[in-house]
């Protein structure tokens, strides 16, 4: 089928290239490129560490085996390496995978030695399969098949035939390595991966607006460890904006606050796990993102009915004061241990009492949200340096560096976060620097860290009485006027302070990247840096504030120039005739 050139633009990113039509034919964003490099350093972390994971099970499925041939135990090697890794609760890739070839045709014979046996078990892991359920243009998988070394087949869907054929003309454009790699199908996203069970090693979800539709069938098409990347770009919804909608999509009410895009991660990653456990699959979160406008996780999922029963141990309910900032969390379950056995029960409750013991109002409750890390420190380290050192090949270098360094240096194991000025607002009192208010915190004893998610967000282990009273202590330094008695500054102001602050600054107030004074939050690389319009949209004067007056005038133009002569002629005339 022949095609003017003159109708496309040719867009580079990576060592990827496609061709745009001027039409808004297919979804393209400029402002996902941070995006699509995390999930590019995400799979080159990943692909190592499942060859170390698939080694390791190897080295142990021998020693099993050499074991077994030195005490003639009845048990089978397979089932013995099975029971024991599910007893140590290990993360293994090769569990409930595929069966490891063996090298010759004829069984492990108990006489070899062990060197011959552990040869056996060595068998070569095949290549990871990469699913992009919605790959509109194809820009994504075509980054991954040419950008990650050790990538196998990149399978792009989508459900409308002008991206499929977008994609596939991509494909074409990228050359020889594009063309070996990815291939390109029309096909509803949710029944491919229905239909493909456990069969893919990593499964990309970026749709437009909410994933929520799609998590039942992702966390089945996952093989056990593999990794499952999700986005969210629903955030009026996820943040609080409209609870009762955010309850239908992702099963957890939502509130606003200043922690809400935490919040929204939270709520995203206990709405994957709640259909993880439908399956007997449970996730473990490597890495979770809030930037630009969406939230995206990175997790993997695994298959242990035993390690399912601590679901509950992860989930808690938010309870949010109406009048000031305190925040509790209260765990939907817990466990009692006695002797060797380990008994799951619900979580004790209420935590709250009716009326906040700090301001006397009432409290807003929601959830349950995901309260255990969200990261995995070691992962992100391991990004970190990997981003680093080829910097060259990552267009959005600064902010996905700026992102994994704040992540790196966030406390992992406390949900949620406070705003510095939030505290100071229900106070009516200035604010203290945060080098002051940090090392306020940690001379009472408790740790305290910035969050990736805001810049003035302040996430520490500390409770809330203890908070209250550090700001109650830098009043009593630095005096406010006088409140009407009802508003909660007056009545937290009114209670005596437990604790007596020491505000002299701590050696640990300032992390190390602030020590280095490296850039942490950077401001958007170019104006109108944001979600733009769906596919086949047509653009109006309204869209200025998504696209731009300049791009607005250009759609308008080539509009305007597509009119058939005569239509124009007849526009022109009724004008001039009025």
């Amino acid at each position: 089928m022949s095609m003017d050139l003159n109708d496309f633009t040719i867009i580079k990113e990576g060592e990827a290239e496609i061709l745009m039509h001027a039409k808004n034919q297919v979804f393209f964003n400029k402002a996902q490129v941070n995006n699509r490099d995390l999930s590019i350093a995400v799979l080159r972390t990943f692909i190592p560490k499942r060859q170390q994971e698939h080694e390791a099970m190897c080295l142990k499925r021998a020693k099993s085996s050499q074991k077994y041939s030195e005490n003639g135990t009845s048990k089978s090697v397979m089932e013995e390496a099975s029971n024991e890794s599910h007893m140590n609760g290990e993360k293994s890739i090769a569990e409930l995978e595929e069966p490891v070839e063996m090298s010759g045709d004829e069984p492990c014979s108990v006489s070899e030695e062990p060197e011959k046996t552990e040869a056996k078990f060595r068998a070569e892991l095949n290549a990871p399969r990469v699913l992009e359920a919605l790959s509109a243009s194809g820009l994504r998988a075509l980054r991954y098949a040419r950008e990650v070394e050790g990538i196998g087949q990149v399978v792009a869907l989508d459900n409308d035939k002008a991206s499929v054929e977008a994609c596939r003309r991509n494909i074409k454009f990228n050359g020889s390595v594009a063309i070996s790699k990815v291939e390109s199908h029309l096909a509803d996203a949710r029944v491919y991966m229905l239909t493909h069970p456990k069969e893919f090693d990593v499964v990309d979800l970026d749709p437009y607006g909410s994933p929520s539709v799609f998590l039942d069938s992702a966390v089945q098409s996952v093989v056990d460890g593999g990794l499952l990347m999700c986005t969210a770009t629903d955030m009026a919804v996820l943040c609080g904006g409209n609870g009762e909608v955010c309850y239908s999509k992702y099963g957890s009410y939502a509130l606003r606050g200043k922690y809400c895009h935490e919040m929204a991660l939270r709520i995203l990653l206990a709405s994957i796990e709640s259909h993880a456990n439908r399956y007997k699959r449970y996730i473990v979160p490597v890495l979770s993102v809030a930037m630009d406008f969406y939230v995206r996780v990175f997790i993997r999922i695994y298959t242990s009915a035993s390690a399912m029963k601590n679901t509950p141990l992860k989930l808690s309910y938010v309870y949010q004061c109406t009048g000031c900032d305190s925040f509790h969390l209260q765990p939907l379950g817990r466990t009692v241990s006695k002797n060797n056995s380990v008994r799951y029960l619900p979580g004790f409750g209420p935590l709250v009492p009716q009326e906040c013991s700090d301001c006397g109002k009432k409290f807003n409750m929601a959830g349950p949200i995901w309260s255990a890390p969200i990261h995995d420190e070691e992962w992100v380290t391991s990004m970190l340096a990997d981003v680093k050192s080829v910097k060259d090949r990552y267009p959005a270098y600064n902010r996905i560096s700026s992102v994994l360094t704040n992540v790196s240096e966030e406390l992992s194991d406390v949900p949620l976060f406070l705003s510095l000025h939030n505290l100071c607002a229900t106070l009516k009192c200035t604010s203290p620097s945060a080098v002051i208010f940090r090392s306020a915190v940690i001379n009472a004893g408790y740790r305290i860290s910035g969050t990736h998610a805001n810049p003035l967000g302040l996430k520490s282990d500390a409770p809330m009485d203890v908070i209250w009273d550090i700001m109650r202590c830098w009043v009593k330094n630095h005096p406010v006027k006088s409140q009407a008695p009802d508003q909660p500054g007056s009545i937290i102001l009114s209670k005596e302070p437990l604790l007596q602050a020491n505000f002299a600054r701590a050696v640990a107030s300032l992390s190390k990247a602030q020590a280095k004074k490296v850039a942490r939050f950077l401001p958007n690389p170019e104006r109108h840096w944001g979600p733009k319009l769906r596919a086949g949209r047509q653009v109006t004067s309204k869209h200025v504030s998504l696209l731009g007056s300049e791009a607005v005038n250009g759609h308008l133009e080539i509009k305007e120039s597509e009119e058939p002569e005569s239509k124009r002629q007849k526009t022109e005339y009724l004008a001039s005739d009025s």
